[in-house]
């Protein structure tokens, strides 16, 4: 065959798209091997491939956090609790502040449907007023559904000041408070004493005062700090993140302006064990609802101390079996308590304690965005987180509606 220099340029072209063809295939080869080899890097233990919708982003403009309320599709029975099975102390009550006796007739009246039998007024009423609050009771058609709590002044400690205050309450006490308390968690964050300091919540100057809480044999109601979630990095990591977006005073992360968590509880743990005779009963289940195993530790360790179930309800029901659990063990141990009065709330911690429903709506979404589940606790743990425990620790309830045993 005779090539023409024509033919002989046409076939050496041939040859070079040839080996360009080859080239790009083992080039594109390589890229796409070593990107899979990264990705592959990149991904979790057991996962060989993106999983769908990596990387892609919505299509539509997203919702922000309070617009997304999807409709759930979920089918299952339902049973709401309009009223607690057995009769109620409510531990921690904050009724409105009781000027007169038409006050404590209309939250009575509200009470009843709910069969909340007694109501503890926690809202830490100064000694000054204990006397008429106690009178608008008296002159109330519920004179026997509402006791009271008393409050200390704890500004402006110094020397002397644990003799005084403890003097003071044993004077509320003859007057007929039943306990100390809610004291506020601002004793630990921002109370000052007198020269300036912080007032620690294991201060020893207030020794006197929880020594003479336990001769009187009355509980000391103490809320400590809030959620630890309020003291950590206001990101989209925080699962309290709405919360701390509507309340700037939640916010704890300024180390110069308050002390950290675990400062507080270091220190609460230590006024626990100085003061072993003290009947304590914690708020909100120590802020420990999210990690019951610890809450579980204390009360093994401080055998006078208890807990109330206030404004935690969404850790409560969002991990229901091991609520059973712990509230099954520590049945001598937890009281019910619900902090803000609003009636309408409490059937959501009726059906949480009574039922074993699934998947159902908390009342505030800015505590939390998850569902609740019912614990289903046995007739025994209701009775004593209701009220037999309440009418074990504080003698002075009024025992009428309660039953025997």
């Amino acid at each position: 065959m005779i090539i023409t220099p024509q033919g002989a340029q046409n076939s050496a072209y041939g040859l070079l798209r040839h080996f360009m063809k080859h080239t790009a295939v083992i080039v594109a080869g390589f890229l796409v091997g070593s990107l899979a080899l990264t990705v592959a890097q990149q991904l979790p233990p057991g996962q060989i491939r993106p999983r769908p919708a990596e990387g892609r982003e919505p299509e539509f403009p997203a919702p922000n956090i309070r617009e997304y309320k999807p409709r759930s599709t979920l089918v299952v029975p339902e049973h709401k609790v309009p009223r607690a099975k057995f009769p109620v102390v409510d531990i921690h009550g904050h009724p409105p502040r009781l000027t007169g006796p038409e006050v404590v007739n209309t939250v009575g009246d509200s009470m009843s449907p709910l069969n909340l039998q007694v109501m503890v007024n926690a809202n830490a009423t100064p000694s000054a007023d204990i006397a008429s609050s106690l009178a608008a009771i008296a002159a109330s058609r519920y004179k026997d559904r509402m006791v009271m709590f008393t409050s200390l002044d704890l500004r402006n400690v110094g020397p002397g000041s644990g003799q005084k205050i403890a003097a003071q309450l044993e004077a509320d006490v003859k007057a007929g408070a039943l306990g100390v308390g809610e004291i506020m968690k601002s004793f630990g964050l921002t109370i000052k004493k007198a020269d300036g300091t912080r007032l620690k919540l294991d201060d020893p100057e207030l020794d006197p005062v929880w020594e003479k809480a336990a001769a009187l044999n009355i509980p000391v109601f103490l809320h400590v700090a809030d959620p630890s979630e309020f003291f950590k990095p206001l990101d989209y990591n925080n699962e309290r993140w709405l919360e701390l977006a509507l309340y700037r005073d939640r916010r704890y992360q300024d180390r110069e302006r308050f002390p950290d968590f675990e400062t507080l509880m270091a220190e609460r743990d230590h006024l626990f064990e100085k003061h072993p005779r003290t009947t304590w009963i914690l708020a909100h289940l120590g802020w420990h609802a999210q990690d019951l195993a610890r809450l579980g530790r204390m009360f093994d360790k401080y055998p006078t101390l208890h807990s109330e179930v206030g404004a935690v309800l969404y850790d409560i029901g969002r991990q229901p079996r091991m609520a059973r659990e712990f509230f099954t063990k520590y049945q001598d141990r937890i009281l019910f308590g619900k902090d803000s009065y609003q009636p309408d709330e409490y059937p959501y911690y009726w059906r949480v304690f009574e039922t074993n429903d699934e998947y159902f709506d908390y009342y505030r979404d800015y505590h939390a965005f998850w569902k609740l589940y019912g614990a289903g606790f046995p007739d025994a743990v209701l009775k004593k987180l209701y009220y037999q425990n309440a009418l074990r620790l504080i003698p002075g309830i009024p025992r009428a509606g309660f039953p025997a045993n």
